[in-house]
C-alpha cells in the first residue's frame, strides 16, 4: 500500500505544481517555446533513463536469487526502490504538466525550467543511490551482513527477557492446543506472513474467547489446514482472518525463523556439488554463530499473550531453542561432510556456542559437537586431530 500511495501522491503533486508552476511571474522571464522543449526533454529523458535502470535492476534481482537462495528478497524490500520509481513518476507528470500549462505564453519565469531540473538531480541522486544498492545486493558480504542485522533488530524486540533455567520459576500452564472450535484455511496456498496480535487481543477480551494458534508466521496455509482453535467456540472466524497477514513469500517482520533459513540456505547452495564453494558457506556459518550466540541467553518463550487481567487470550507457536539450533547446523552438517573447511567451521561454531549456552540448553550443541567430531576423524584423519 505504501508503494502504491507513494507513486499516486507524487503524481498527483507533480500534477498540481506543474499546472500552478506557469502561473509564477517573479524572477526573470524566458521564452516559452524554447522552456517546452527544455521540460518535454528532461521529463521524458528521466522516465526513459529509469526505465533502462530498473531493466538492468531485474538482472540484479535474477543473480542474487540464483547465486545466493531465491528467498532472499532485501533489495526488492528496499524503501529506495519504490522510492526512485515514484519520484521519476512525479518529476515526469510534472515537466509535461508544465510544459503543456504554458501553451501559448510568450514568457515563463525560469523558476520553473529551475525547479525542473532541481527535481531532475534529485531523481538522478536517487537512481544512482539505487544503483550502488543493487551492486551491494550482489556482493556477499553485504547481503549476509544485512540479514544479520534485520535478524538483530527483530531480536531485540521479541526476545527481551533474559533466559531462566528450567525449575527457577513457575511456567504458566501451556495453553490447551486439542479443545475448542478450530478454524481452517479456505482458499489457494499462501504464506502467514504476520498477526496483528494487539488487535486479536482486543477482540478476544471483547468477545470473552481464548484462540490458541496451531500455525505460526512463515507457515504454508493450503486448503483445510487448521489455523487456530477458538474457546468457547462462536462465528469467529471472519475476526480471525481480518488480522492474519498473508502473502506469497515469508517476511523478516514476525518470523524470527527466516534469518537462520535464509543463512543455512546461502551455505547449502555453496557446498552443492555444483557450486563447491565452501569459502562462502563458512561465512553463512559465521553469521549464523552470532545469531545462536545472541539467543542463548534469552527466554524464547514469547508465545502467549495475556489480557489486563492476567489470562491468557492469544498462544501462538514460536520457534525454541533446539529449532534454531536444528535449522542453524542440521541440514548444513550433513551437506559439510564432504568439505574439510566447513566441517572445521561447524565445529568451532558448535564449540564456541557450548561455551556461552546455558547449562540445561548444552545438550543438543553437545549432540552436533559429537557428530561433527566423529564425522571428521573418519573422513579427515590425517589433518582433523591438528586442527
Amino acid at each position: 500500500m505504501r508503494r502504491d500511495l507513494s507513486q499516486l501522491l507524487c503524481a498527483v503533486t507533480g500534477l498540481g505544481l506543474g499546472l500552478l508552476a506557469p502561473l509564477i511571474t517573479a524572477g526573470p522571464q524566458a521564452d516559452a517555446g524554447r522552456l517546452v522543449s527544455v521540460l518535454f526533454t528532461l521529463g521524458f529523458g528521466v522516465i526513459s533513463l529509469v526505465s533502462i535502470i530498473y531493466s538492468v535492476l531485474f538482472l540484479v534481482v535474477q543473480f542474487s536469487a540464483s547465486t545466493f537462495t531465491p528467498r532472499l528478497g532485501l533489495f526488492r524490500q528496499e524503501p529506495i526502490v519504490w522510492r526512485t520509481f515514484a519520484l521519476t513518476i512525479g518529476v515526469f507528470v510534472f515537466c509535461v504538466t508544465s510544459g503543456l500549462a504554458i501553451g501559448s505564453r510568450k514568457d515563463v519565469s525560469v523558476l520553473v525550467p529551475g525547479a525542473a531540473m532541481v527535481l531532475t538531480l534529485v531523481a538522478l541522486g536517487m537512481m544512482r543511490t539505487l544503483q550502488m544498492k543493487a551492486f551491494d545486493s550482489i556482493q556477499l558480504g553485504h547481503s549476509l551482513t544485512a540479514i544479520a542485522a534485520r535478524a538483530h533488530r527483530l531480536y531485540d524486540t521479541l526476545y527481551v527477557r533474559p533466559y531462566v533455567p528450567a525449575g527457577t520459576a513457575a511456567a504458566p500452564p501451556p495453553p490447551a492446543a486439542d479443545t475448542g472450535v478450530a478454524i481452517r484455511w479456505t482458499g489457494p496456498p499462501v504464506v502467514l506472513q504476520g498477526i496483528a496480535v494487539p488487535a486479536l487481543l482486543d477482540i478476544a477480551r471483547k468477545n470473552d474467547f481464548s484462540v490458541a494458534f496451531h500455525v505460526s508466521p512463515g507457515t504454508t496455509l493450503t486448503d483445510g489446514t487448521v489455523i487456530a482453535r477458538v474457546t468457547p467456540g462462536g462465528a469467529w472466524e471472519e475476526e480471525l482472518r481480518a488480522v492474519l497477514s498473508t502473502g506469497v513469500e515469508r517476511t523478516f517482520d514476525h518470523d524470527p525463523e527466516l534469518p537462520f533459513r535464509l543463512l543455512a540456505d546461502i551455505a547449502l547452495r555453496a557446498l552443492s556439488p555444483a557450486v563447491n564453494d565452501p569459502a562462502t558457506a563458512v561465512e553463512a556459518l559465521e553469521r549464523l554463530e552470532g545469531l545462536l550466540v545472541r539467543l542463548a541467553d534469552r527466554d524464547l518463550d514469547i508465545g502467549r499473550f495475556d489480557d489486563p487481567d492476567g489470562r491468557t487470550r492469544v498462544s501462538v507457536p514460536a520457534p525454541g531453542w533446539d529449532r534454531y539450533v536444528r535449522t542453524a547446523v542440521d541440514d548444513v552438517f550433513l551437506a559439510a561432510h564432504g568439505s574439510l573447511m566447513a566441517l572445521r567451521r561447524t565445529r568451532d561454531l558448535l564449540r564456541r556456542l557450548s561455551e556461552r549456552t546455558p547449562d540445561d540448553r548444552r545438550a543438543l550443541v553437545h549432540d552436533r559437537l559429537q557428530w561433527v567430531e566423529r564425522t571428521g576423524g573418519e573422513a579427515y584423519p590425517l589433518v582433523w586431530t591438528d586442527t
